[in-house]
Order: structure tokens, then sequence, then C-alpha cells
């Protein structure tokens, strides 16, 4: 068999799984299309495989999976580098060669080999709790160092310097977990970072998520008031002989040049102070403190670190004569600038989204009224020497710096942009004819990169929070741009954790609170709100489908059945007055609780939605989630296996759905009305199929009405946006799709291209009627639309879990000539791009596809639909043949689209 095979896990330094899980990916060299029949996997402690080395051997699996293969061999020991290989059999029972090997090297597993201490500063050298932490340590080391690991945590964001060599880099860690349950730890290869003789180890500890300002309210010490440093170096030296250096009591602490750093407010250093010297002068012994309650759990997602530099597009002077820089694109990140000026000098850099309607920077509009404030600046005291500055601690969302004290001014290369996220591998890729869609596509991954930052947060800016609604409605976006399975995978995990007792979920995840501390009125009174807390069932379920991830199902059950239960407890026993007129439906509707609803509708505002949360809420939407996560949870608990609890989950959906129509839906001689009767009932009934078939055209019918009264422009809110145009599509109607998503009036997508954004905006509007910015312009959940570019315009989604089975069915229309996108599939890459091609016999549609090797494709050509294999395939057909919309371009009939369901819709 011609048939490469090439492992593809993502597998970090220090693992901490103790059961890992294997994939790979197959080549198939033309002509041959081969499928895998059967695996075999080999797992070794050396690279040649000897057998006396292999600690697993799966021996022949008659199985087509390729990914999601779970370890299954001798446990795994600490601190050990592991190898493995693969090898796939076809269908004609023919053997590929082995792959070549991967590796993967495992942390600290066992608790006990765990000897450092963590260490603080004394209370007396810092009553106030406010200074960040030098710490220190002499080593000596005998001949050469041939293999040397560092496992490092902190109480706090730290950076680990060998011999004043940055270790950790750009780096932000650990990276924010529930601090009171689990701290992560990382893992660095430090082989040549020592030298024979005298070493100095500095480990740098400032506030981070662990003392610093969380949230919209910027609370601060929330985990804690002291920071801590925790290190266990390994060193193995040539010849033979090891060295474990710990942190301990004969550490010595002192204080440096970053005088305060916070990761929302900002950084304030004085370049005078030189760390070395304080080390001799002023330094003091450290204090063992208790070990924290949390667990020690190695990093399992890439590090928050620095994944790009953005030059400035341009620097001027404001209206008062500050520098003002302009880096042309707003993001998450920091700045590195070159500082000259007198000893002493102090110079500002102020960091906003948006330049007022004065010119000067606008650091006022992201709070929306509120009454704290957040000024995020970085401080910075000169030494009288010409420094190339960049904060350690701290991150900012921004696109402007005001530059204040600098006594010359800026050159274009005396400041870049140091660009910050979770440094995940990039999945997709969209373009098309109309360069506005292409700028939209690009403003949702900056948005996502920006938001994508520790945790799924809501904006770089105000909260910085992990909202559960925002990535709820945002997840299938996130695979088409990045490989987010993991990252999404230790969201949920949080999630489970910081569930309450009775199911209900926090709205912000991780839930800046400590249990530890007790429970927070700001925590528990939202956490019965639908479609936030809906993400533990939504989430799984969407990596389920794109990824094919079975174990996620099976790690999240319990969540799941939990918020589940809760809803179903809070229908049948808690009640409104309203409750008694749904006569025997009534145990079915839940009307009780916080919800916050749809969400920033384009006509509400955030007071105006905060006001209606509180209040006895409208029980059509909460009903509606309720019967749609428990459908959801019917079908995962089929897929895992649990028979009884899916029969029984189904039949509960059943009920609850009768009791939503019947309580929600009436037909009128003038038509179906929902609910409020906005676009969003019509949208969240189709989507979640709770109508009956014949209400079906009668609730697109309606939908278009009400969408045609607004004059074409968006009515939905944070919810139902991402399932407004596929509902529109796939129910007959792409035209009106197109036409929203091509108008340029606000409320639309284009609106904001039309004003210059570079990202997506928080609400609809973005500014208030006088023309001043409001709200962040920084959040990726209106961006969730990107899924339908990729799946409605360039017609390629999963039909199957994980694109075994994959749908290609573009949709042409709203005046684009062309269209391609591409997604990296657990597979291999799955393409499709078309053109219209202009000829004298009339316009025709040309579309080509890539289907990788192991899958195969329905593919949607004109009036025709094929089934094909893997490989590179072409169709042809005329444009009066598909399904197009009426435009200056072309003009042909118009015909009714079959709806076709994909996984992602179901």
């Amino acid at each position: 068999m011609s048939l490469t095979v090439s492992t593809n896990v993502y597998f970090p330094l220090g693992l901490g799984n103790q059961y890992p899980e294997f994939a790979w990916k197959l080549t198939a060299h033309s002509p041959v299309r081969a499928a895998q029949k059967a695996y075999q996997l080999e797992v070794s402690t050396t690279p040649n495989f000897e057998r006396e080395f292999i600690v697993w051997n799966s021996e022949k699996v008659n199985s087509s999976e390729q990914f999601g293969i779970v370890y299954q061999g001798s446990p795994l020991k600490s601190r050990t580098r592991y190898y493995w290989r693969a090898k796939v059999w076809d269908s004609s029972n023919s053997c590929s060669e082995w792959s070549k090997f991967d590796w993967f090297e495992m942390g600290m597993l066992d608790p006990n080999i765990w000897i450092a201490k963590w260490i603080s500063n004394k209370p007396q050298f810092d009553p106030k709790h406010e200074k960040v932490l030098y710490f220190h340590k002499y080593i000596t080391t005998g001949p050469a160092v041939v293999k040397g690991r560092a496992y490092l945590s902190a109480l706090g964001w730290y950076r680990l310097f060998i011999n004043d060599i940055d270790v950790t880099g750009n780096a932000l860690v650990p990276r924010w977990t529930p601090m009171d349950h689990t701290i992560e730890y990382q893992t660095y290869d430090i082989s040549t970072n020592f030298q024979p003789g005298r070493n100095r180890i500095t480990i740098i500890v400032a506030d981070g998520r662990y003392r610093g300002l969380l949230g919209m309210s910027s609370r601060r010490r929330i985990y804690g008031d002291s920071l801590a440093a925790f290190a266990q170096f390994h060193l193995e030296f040539e010849g033979c002989g090891e060295l474990v250096a710990t942190t301990d009591e004969s550490w010595v602490v002192s204080e440096g040049p970053i005088r305060s750093s916070d990761p929302k407010a900002g950084e304030v250093v004085d370049l005078r102070v030189n760390s070395t010297e304080s080390l001799s002068v002023s330094s003091y012994p450290v204090q063992v403190v208790s070990t924290p309650k949390a667990h020690l759990i190695a990093e399992e997602v890439p590090r928050v670190q620095e994944v790009d530099r953005l030059a400035p597009v341009g620097i001027r002077k404001t209206p008062s004569g500050k520098q003002l820089v302009d880096f042309g694109q707003n993001f998450a990140g920091v700045v590195q600038i070159k500082l000259s000026g007198p000893k002493g000098t102090k110079v500002k850099l102020s960091f906003s989204e948006i330049v007022g309607l004065d010119g000067e920077l606008d650091l006022k509009y992201v709070f929306m009224g509120f009454p704290w404030k957040l000024r995020q600046m970085d401080e910075v005291t000169l030494s009288g020497t010409t420094t190339l500055f960049q904060p350690y601690f701290t991150i900012h969302g921004f696109r402007y710096v005001v530059v204040e004290g600098l006594p010359d001014d800026l050159g274009e290369t005396d400041i870049c942009g140091i660009v910050f996220s979770s440094k995940l591998s990039k999945a997709g890729a969209f373009e098309c004819s109309n360069p506005q869609l292409e700028q939209l596509w690009k403003n949702v991954t900056w948005s996502m990169l920006s938001n994508f930052v520790d945790t799924p947060t809501d904006c770089p800016t105000r909260e910085r929070s992990g909202w559960t609604g925002d990535i709820q409605i945002f997840g299938a976006a996130a695979t088409h741009l990045v490989r987010s399975q993991e990252y999404l995978r230790r969201y949920l995990s949080n999630v489970a954790y910081e569930q309450l007792s009775d199911g209900r979920i926090p709205p912000i995840i991780p839930s800046e609170t400590s249990k530890s501390s007790g429970s927070n009125f700001l925590v528990t009174l939202p956490s019965t709100s639908v479609g936030w807390g809906d993400v533990s069932v939504l989430l799984p379920w969407t990596l389920y489908c794109y990824y094919g991830d079975k174990t996620v199902l099976d790690k999240q059950y319990n969540s799941m059945c939990l918020w589940v239960n809760q809803l179903e407890r809070r229908a049948r026993m808690k009640s409104s007055l309203k409750r008694l007129f749904a006569g025997p439906y009534e145990e079915y509707i839940v009307d009780t609780g916080f919800h916050w609803g749809e969400w920033l509708r384009p006509d509400e505002g955030l007071m105006s939605v905060l006001l209606v949360a509180v209040l006895p809420p409208s029980a059509v939407v909460a009903t509606a989630y309720y019967a749609h996560s428990t459908r959801v949870l019917s079908e995962i608990a089929a897929v895992i296996g649990k028979g009884e609890d899916s029969t029984r989950y189904r039949e509960a959906f059943v009920k609850i759905r009768d009791a939503w129509r019947a309580t929600f839906v009436q037909v009128r001689k003038d038509g179906l009305r929902i609910g409020a009767d906005k676009q969003d009932d019509y949208v969240r009934a189709l989507s979640f199929d709770l109508l009956l078939e014949e209400h079906k055209s009668m609730a697109v019918n309606r939908l278009v009405q009400l969408i045609e009264r607004a004059d074409y422009h968006i009515g939905t809110g944070f919810l139902s946006t991402p399932m407004l145009l596929p509902i529109l599509a796939n129910n007959g109607r792409p035209d009106v799709a197109f036409q929203l998503l091509l108008q340029k009036t606000s409320p639309s997508w284009l609106y904001q291209i039309e004003r210059g954004a570079t990202t997506i905006w928080e609400t609809w509007p973005g500014y208030d009627k006088r023309g001043n910015a409001s709200a962040s312009h920084n959040h990726y959940a209106f961006g969730s639309i990107i899924t339908w570019l990729h799946e409605g315009i360039a017609g390629i989604s999963p039909a199957e879990p994980g694109y075994r089975l994959i749908l290609i069915k573009p949709i042409v229309g709203g005046g684009i000539t062309y269209a391609k996108a591409s997604v990296e599939t657990p597979f291999g890459l799955a393409a499709s791009s078309w053109k219209v091609l202009d000829e004298n016999t009339g316009a025709k549609v040309h579309l080509e596809i890539t289907i990788p090797t192991g899958t195969s494709a329905i593919v949607h050509h004109g009036t025709e639909t094929s089934e094909v294999p893997a490989g590179t395939h072409s169709f042809t057909w005329r444009l009066d043949q598909t399904h197009v919309v009426i435009d200056e371009s072309y003009s042909v009939p118009y015909e009714t689209v079959e709806n076709v369901t994909t996984i992602y819709n179901t």
C-alpha cells in the first residue's frame, strides 16, 4: 500500500496525563486512495524500539479511528521520554511502513518526587503585599550538563532567568485556572543554560491573575495576598551524576526594577534600580510558606506568549501635543520601545482601542457609565542610558498608545507591538471576491487572538473575563480558525470544577472568586442563566462534531447532567405567577431565576438588558434552551453508550418541546407568532427543531417579514446571531441571508468594516448617537458568523463527527464571483474553492475540492449530488442550475433549497 502515516498529536514537554491520546494522518499517494481499516501503535523508551524497551504494543487493532487513541500500556514514569510510532492497514490488508517516530516526555506524575518548597518574602518587608519579588540562588555545577529540566510554578506570574538568560521568554505563566483548586506548573529544557562553576538563578514573581485585578469590578487578591515561587531543577552531568536544586530556605529575595505590576492596570518600572546590585545590598532570607491546597497540574495547552509583532502605521501628535502611535490593528499585547533621556525622566505609556472625537486617546468609552475606571498604563523611570523597554507581567488591549515624557520624538523603528495569545496552531483560511468579507474574517481572527489569552475571554480591556455564553456560541467558529480542541477542553475542566453543587454554573469561568472564601453574590445570582450555563452541554458537543472528540463527552458528562437536571428541577418546582395559566405543561416551563436573555439586540442598551435580566424572565428563551440542551444531552448519552439516559432525556425533550409549543406558539390568520415576536424567537425555534413540520415554513416567512421590516438589518443578540444566516439559507432563503451579510449600515457586520474596525465590536452600533465610542471594540461573540462563511459560502462542513464524512455545498450569490476556504480536520486538510466563469454560452460555476485520506464527501453541484472519495475533484455546472440570489450580476429564477441539516445544526 502506498501510504504515509504522519503522527500529529500535540505533546508538550512535561506531559501530566497518565493516559495520553494518540493521533495520526494518512497521505495516500496517487492513484491509491486508501482508507484505514486497522492500526498498530508502539510506545518505547528508546527511538530504536528494541523489544525490551517497548512499554506498549497495541498489536493490530481493527478500527478506522485515527485520533483519540488512548494509551493502554505499562504505567508511564515521571520525567521519562517516550517515543511512539504507528502503522496502518487498508481494506485489502496491505500494510504501510512504520511512521517516523514522535516523542513525548512526562512531567512530575508522582507527587512524592516533589521536594521543592514554596517560598515567599517575610511580611515585615512588604506589609501591604504590593511588591514584585526577585528570588535568587547561586548553585555550583561540575562537568558539562547533558540534560537539564526545570519544573516551575508560582502564585502569580513568573519569569525564570539562569545566568541572566530569560528562559521563560515572552510568556505569561502560569495560565489562569481556579487557583484555589489547581495551579499549573511548566517544564523547561535547561540543558544548555548552565556552565561549569557558579551559576545564578533568578525567579521574578508579580501579581498576575493570582493577586492582580480581575473582572469588571477589578477586585484584587481574590486567591491570596502573598506571592510565592516553587521550582525544582534536575541536572544530569556528562559521565555520571545528577544535581537536584529546589526552592527552599537557602534562597534570598530582593526588590528589582519592576516596582509594581498588574495584569490589567500595567507595570511601573524604575530602570535606575539594578537587580544584581539589589541582590548584594538589600536581599534578605525568604520565608518558606505552607503548601497551597490547590493541586499542581502540568500545563495542557500552549502557553500565552508572543505570537506576532506589529510595526506602527503612523506616529502623530495629538492636539495636546502628546505622541500618539497607531499600530493600525486592535490587538492584545504590549509594546517594545526604545527609551532614551536624562536619568530620572518619567515616561508614561497609555493604551486604548479608540481615539476620541477630540483627537486625544479615549480612556472612558469602554466602561459604559460604570463608576469604576481602569487606565491601562505603563510607567518607566529612565536610568540615563538608552534602553529597549518591554513590560514583563501585564497585557493591554489597544490599537493606539500615547507616549508622554519622552524628550525626543519617536521614529517608526523605535517602537513595535508585541501580540500575545495562546499559541494555537492555525486551522483554516477563507477568501472571496468581496474584500469586505475577507476583512470581516480577519477581524474575527484578531478578536479571537486577542481573547484566547489564558482562557476564552470577552474583551482584552475592561473585564478580560471568561464568559460562558460568549464561548458557547463561538466554539464552532474557533475550530475553523485554530486548533482549539485542547484549549477548550481545559476551559471545560474549569467549568466542571466551578459548577455549583446543585448544578448551576457561574457565567464566568474561572469564576473570579475563591471557593475557600465563601459564596459570591455576583457569581451565584446569574448562575441560573440559560445560554451561558448551557456551555456545559453545547461546547462539548461542538468539540465532538468538529473533532470527533468522544473523550470530552465522557469527561464532561456528569457536569452536563448536573446542569440539565437543575433546569428540570427549576421547571418542576419553581414557578412564577405566569405559570398559574400554563395548564398541564406547567412543570416543563422555565420562568424563574436570573437570565441574560438574548443579550444585546441592536435596539437594547446594556442597562436595559441588565434590568430585564433581574425581572421575571422571558420563559420563551429559557424553556427553548432547556429543551435544546436536553435533546443534545440525549444524543451525547447515546454516543458514549448510556442508552437508558439517552432514552430518558429524549422523552423529556419531547415533553418540554410540546410544552414550549403550547405555551409560546400562536397560529393566527396572518401567520405564526412566537414569544416576543423578535427575529431571535424564530431563529431559535427553527435551529432547535421545536416546531411542528407544518409550522416551519410559517416561521421562516415571519422571520423574513421581520427582517424586511428592519430594512434587512440584524435584530438578533449574542445567542441567536450564529444561527441566523444558516437558518435562512437552509430553509430556502439564502437571498435574505446574503442581504443581511452584505448590509453596510448599522446594525450589521459590514457597518463595522465601513467604520474602519479591525476587530469585532461588543455591540452592533459601537458608537453612541453623538459619535463617541461605546463598549468594547474587541469582542468575538458577533464574529461567530464566520462559521457560515466557511460552511455556507465556501460550503465545507462536517456531515459526520470529525469530518469523517464531509458536506460540500457552496451557496453562490450575493454578487460574489469566487470563494475558497480550508480547514485542518483530524484527517488532514479539507478545502473547497469555487469560481463563476462568465462564458458566452452562459455563466457557469467551477468547483474544486480537496478531501483528505480516510474521509469521503457528499458534494452538491448545481441541482445534482455526488458522493466522492478522498482526493481532489472538480465540478462545473450552469449558474441557473444552482441556488443563487437575484442581484446586479445575474438574473436567474430563484429556486428553493432543500433543507440539509449538517452535524453543526443538529
